[in-house]
């Protein structure tokens, strides 16, 4: 392996602490900027927001009666991008309840366009408008109860920092997983100079979800379904990009296990196209989770009258657990044995390519881009990307059964390679 001198230590040493820096700076300034969300100005709790989606609701179902289907199809959307996206309901539930509840929220919405579509009878939809009102109202009471105690004292504290902590956390831990997998990859198969290239992915992925956040809040309640699209397309992406680096790692580790001259071409793979697939996957990765993780602390800070400072303390906070994750990724991916380690960052990145797969339908679903087929008896877990439609659980099995006959097409390569370097072992 090729061992870099102590320069080019340091200078990766220096570009190691360059993004979790550049993160926080730009983070920081975006929501110094746009962190009063001027939208929310006009509701004084989300009680009058859910007052409002009521309305239009109502609006809806009697558009229904009267036999306008597409027309209280496009009314339940506004209720759902018009309040429930525009005014930081979603990314708040999220960020204060759970990303699970969030999700049963927009499955109520899509199950209700869904029976708007197919002509279900009226009594059915009304059912179906009732509990979409109770689940908002239900939310709606937990954080307008959430509000007032963060007016003042020990408990509001708390709750603040605990809400900023797990976005940057839950969002963040994603992302560090994969970039840290990727630079460990880096390292120990003796690129480490090839390291830079994926810290200017992840840089231009900063940079790129600044620009997307502040699109996106510009024309919030304007672009509707495009936002989800645009999201459920970029993890479509990544799908792709993660199980190709994947497949990549665990042949090419195969090869490096067994003798120098692979090894050597695992290390011109890497200085040619390769590298780049590794740094889009890590562009991909900021990318994917920057964007939405600024939305969220603008609609936190949005809602919180005090305790900025315990908001702050919480990504503070969080970014150092995050920069501890991606250390101790790098240390103990050094102590152990490369053929473990390198199938260990294969099976971790296909896992990951699995939850991003049913997460992309579910934005594409939100989006009316593909439908919605519910299965009973599957719980909703947002943060492993499981949604309970057949066209979610349908992709996802099919890449599983994809990511499993290519992984036992290279254990068999790795036995034919043994067989045939044992007769010249012998000689």
């Amino acid at each position: 392996m090729l061992q870099p001198c102590g320069m080019e230590e340091k200078m990766e040493e220096k570009i190691k602490k360059t993004p979790a820096k550049t993160l926080f700076i730009l983070f920081a300034l975006l929501c110094l900027n746009l962190s009063p969300m001027p939208v929310f100005a006009a509701y004084d709790s989300w009680n009058e927001i859910v007052d409002d989606m009521q309305n239009v609701c109502d609006e809806a179902y009697a558009l229904y009666l009267a036999d306008d289907a597409d027309a209280a199809h496009d009314r339940i959307n506004d209720a759902y991008f018009g309040y429930y996206e525009k005014f930081g309901f979603e990314k708040t539930v999220m960020a204060s309840i759970s990303g699970s509840r969030a999700a049963q929220v927009e499955y109520q919405f899509s199950l209700i366009k869904k029976a708007m579509r197919a002509g279900a009878p009226s009594d059915e939809i009304r059912d179906a408008l009732d509990v979409l009102i109770t689940y908002l109202r239900e939310d709606a009471n937990r954080l307008d109860g959430t509000a007032a105690d963060q007016s003042g004292g020990m408990g509001g504290n708390a709750a603040a920092f605990f809400q900023s902590l797990l976005i940057i956390m839950r969002d963040g831990f994603e992302a560090i997983l994969i970039v840290g997998a990727i630079i460990a990859y880096l390292v120990k198969s003796g690129n480490k100079q090839s390291v830079k290239a994926v810290y200017i992915g992840i840089l231009v992925a900063l940079a790129a979800s600044v620009a997307l956040a502040v699109i996106l809040n510009a024309l919030s309640g304007i672009i509707n379904a495009g936002q989800e699209v645009i999201e459920g397309v970029t993890m479509l992406i990544a799908v792709g990009v993660l199980f190709y680096v994947s497949n990549w790692m665990v042949s090419k580790s195969q090869a490096s296990a067994w003798n120098s001259y692979i090894e050597g071409k695992v290390q011109g793979s890497v200085a040619k196209s390769s590298l780049f697939s590794l740094a889009f996957a890590a562009f991909l990765a900021v990318f994917r989770e920057g964007a939405e993780i600024i939305l969220f602390y603008m609609a936190l800070l949005s809602n919180t009258k005090s305790n900025m400072s315990m908001i702050w303390l919480g990504l503070a906070v969080g970014l150092l657990l995050l920069v501890v994750v991606y250390l101790l990724i790098r240390v103990l991916s050094m102590k152990m044995p490369i053929k473990p380690f390198f199938i260990g960052t294969s099976v971790l990145l296909s896992a990951m390519a699995i939850s991003f797969t049913g997460s992309a339908v579910n934005r594409l679903q939100l989006g009316d881009i593909v439908g919605m087929t519910p299965i009973r008896n599957i719980p909703t877990i947002d943060l492993l990307g499981i949604y309970p439609t057949l066209e979610t659980l349908m992709p996802q099995a099919l890449l599983l059964t994809i990511i499993l006959l290519t992984f036992a097409v290279q254990i068999s390569k790795t036995a034919k390679l043994r067989g045939e370097r044992r007769p010249d072992d012998a000689n």
